[in-house]
C-alpha cells in the first residue's frame, strides 16, 4: 500500500521489454529482494539490487495497462516505497494498481508558480471521480480540482512541479491513473444483490414494525 507521496525522482537506465533498470539512492537505501516500489504509480517488485538502482521484472499486463513501455533511456519516474504502519498518511490510500492510461489535454501555468492540468481519462473510469476526491496521476496523490464529461483537471502546487516528474508534463503526454479505491468498494456494495436483498428486507421489517 502506498500514499502517492513521491519519495524520489529516478532514472530509467535500461529497459528491455521484459527487464526494467531504474537509477535511484533513497528508494534502493532499504529495498531488499522482494520488496515493492510503486513506479510512476506502479507496484513493481525488486528483483535484483545494483550498486546505482534497482531492477524489475514487467507483466505483459503491466506493460499494456501504464506507460512505462513509452519511456526511454534517461526518463525520469516517481517513485515510492510502501507506506508503514507507523507513517502519516499525508496522500491517499494508493495501491499501485494502474486502472487506465490518461491523456494530457492542457497544461496551464499560473501566477503563483503552479499549474493546472486537464486530463482526458477512459470513459470507464470517469465514474470514479469527483470534484474535491482523490487520484493518482503517475504515482502522485492529487485532489479533482474540476470533473469534466471527458475527465478532470488537476492543481499542482510548484513543490509537486519540481520533486515530480509531473513538472515535465505536456499536451500528448500519457499518464498512469488510479482511481480512488474507496469509489469502487461503495460501487460494489451498492451493486452487490446481497446487500440490496438485505436492505429491502431491513426496509421490510421497519414497515412492519410501524405500520
Amino acid at each position: 500500500m502506498f500514499t502517492g507521496i513521491v519519495e524520489e525522482r529516478g532514472a530509467i537506465r535500461h529497459f528491455d521489454g521484459g527487464r526494467l533498470e531504474i537509477a535511484c539512492d533513497a528508494v534502493r537505501a532499504d529495498a531488499s529482494i522482494g520488496a515493492s516500489v510503486a513506479v510512476n504509480g506502479v507496484c513493481l517488485t525488486v528483483v535484483d539490487r545494483m550498486d546505482e538502482g534497482l531492477a524489475f521484472d514487467l507483466s505483459e499486463e503491466t506493460i499494456a495497462r501504464s506507460n512505462l513501455s513509452q519511456l526511454g533511456e534517461g526518463a525520469p519516474v516517481n517513485l515510492e516505497r510502501p507506506v508503514s504502519l507507523a507513517a502519516r498518511l499525508g496522500g491517499h490510500l494508493v495501491q499501485g494498481h494502474v486502472d487506465g492510461l490518461g491523456l494530457v489535454a492542457d497544461v496551464e501555468l499560473d501566477a503563483s508558480g503552479g499549474a493546472r492540468v486537464r486530463i482526458t481519462i477512459p470513459p470507464e473510469l470517469r465514474r470514479y471521480t469527483v470534484e474535491k476526491g482523490s487520484i493518482t496521476v503517475d504515482g502522485v496523490s492529487l485532489t479533482v480540482a474540476e470533473h469534466h464529461d471527458d475527465g478532470v483537471t488537476v492543481a499542482l502546487i510548484p513543490h509537486t512541479l519540481e520533486v515530480t516528474t509531473l513538472g515535465a508534463l505536456a499536451p500528448g503526454d500519457r499518464v498512469n491513473i488510479e482511481v480512488d479505491m474507496l469509489a469502487r468498494y461503495v460501487e460494489q456494495l451498492m451493486s452487490s444483490p446481497t446487500r440490496a436483498a438485505e436492505g429491502a428486507v431491513a426496509n421490510h421489517a421497519e414497515g412492519a414494525t410501524h405500520g
